[in-house]
């Protein structure tokens, strides 16, 4: 696993929240989202815009003690905004999270939900939040949905290390559930050069689940191109699109998929 640099993250929270933009343009404010049914475009923009904004304030007042609050909302006047204001909006809180994260660099201590409480956590987390929402923003806008296949693999490397922490579990007590004996998984991307090393392992057989960049056998296994694997990972695309190959015990799979929703 190789993580990006802090200022490529940063640059790709601006390229990627653009090419949301870019994706919703023309599409109606009250467009359902079909991978986010319970959203509409306009909902879709205020979450991405708030979580841009959230992120931000944590890192620009260095917050190191904080208790979550779900209710935290960053949207205020967001709501009446046409769809004009909307784009001006979401390219006004990118520029502010990527300059923000610039000036405090990587290593400044901040709080985040996982083990490395820095800036750059928030900085590869907005970058795959972003990403995500561009696939919801695909969908609602009958787009293509491709990612560059390094920013991909680092998605799909987040995943796994967000749902094998301990605040996520304590969070989300369903990802408990995952432990037990015939629970190993198994991700090959058949797209990528051999020099990425777009495999996955992920076991779930001990007293937590651990993963790791290999070729090994497991209880199930999915193949395909890089970018359907993590849109099928995020539950973006059911397993039975056609798009990707699910080889072995596809009830694990199923199993994964509905204790790992967010």
């Amino acid at each position: 696993m190789t993580l990006l640099s802090h200022d490529r993250y940063c640059s790709e929270i601006l390229a990627q929240t653009g090419l949301v933009r870019d994706t919703l343009r023309g599409v109606a404010l009250d467009t359902v989202v079909p991978t986010c049914p319970d959203w509409t475009v306009a909902q879709l923009g205020r979450h991405l815009g708030n979580a841009h904004r959230h992120a931000t304030g944590l890192v620009r007042e260095r917050i190191v003690d904080y208790k979550p609050d779900l209710s935290t909302d960053s949207t205020a006047g967001a709501e009446t905004l046409d769809a004009a204001g909307l784009d001006a909006w979401l390219a006004e809180g990118a520029e502010e999270l990527a300059a923000t994260l610039r000036e405090a660099g990587p290593e400044t201590p901040v709080w985040t939900f996982g083990v490395e409480q820095k800036a750059s956590f928030w900085a590869r987390r907005m970058t795959h939040e972003t990403v995500m929402h561009r696939a919801d923003a695909a969908s609602a806008a009958g787009a293509p949905f491709t990612v560059a296949q390094d920013v991909a693999a680092d998605t799909l490397d987040e995943w796994l290390t967000l749902i094998s922490s301990p605040f996520a579990q304590s969070f989300k007590p369903e990802l408990k559930e995952l432990l037990g004996q015939g629970r190993t998984l198994h991700l090959h991307a058949t797209d990528t050069p051999s020099e990425l090393n777009a495999e996955w392992f992920v076991d779930a057989r001990g007293e937590s689940i651990e993963w790791r960049r290999a070729h090994e056998k497991a209880d199930v296994a999915v193949r395909g191109p890089l970018t359907e694997i993590l849109r099928v990972l995020y539950r973006r695309i059911p397993a039975d699109s056609g798009l990707v190959e699910v080889v072995g015990d596809r009830a694990v799979l199923e199993y994964w998929l509905e204790r790992t929703a967010f």
